[in-house]
């Protein structure tokens, strides 16, 4: 399951199961930090077969380009993402910090 449809299940749990007044957080759905911590360790399996495709190609063993290409293509999405992710929290982390001075 890729980082975007593991956000589209959370966000479907989520939503599926709305918190109630005087509801207990444990009976939610996954929270944030174990999204991300999951969005995370998905990015780090796409680096690792993209890796492992690409030496596959350079040591001759029988893999199409394309199937290489896309593996890195797919990683490198993944990893821009991630990386707009963090720029985005980081960003509402300083407007939030800026609206308490």
């Amino acid at each position: 399951m890729s980082a975007i449809d593991q956000i589209r299940a959370a966000a479907a749990a989520q939503g599926a199961a709305p918190l109630r007044p005087g509801s207990q957080l444990s009976n939610a759905a996954p929270g944030f930090g174990d999204t991300l911590k999951s969005m995370l360790g998905d990015v780090q399996q796409l680096q690792d077969q993209s890796s492992d495709a690409i030496g596959s190609f350079l040591r001759g063993e029988p893999v199409e380009i394309h199937e290489v290409m896309a593996a890195v293509e797919e990683a490198g999405i993944a990893l821009d993402f991630l990386i707009e992710l963090r720029n985005r929290l980081t960003e509402a982390y300083r407007t939030v910090v800026g609206m308490q001075t």
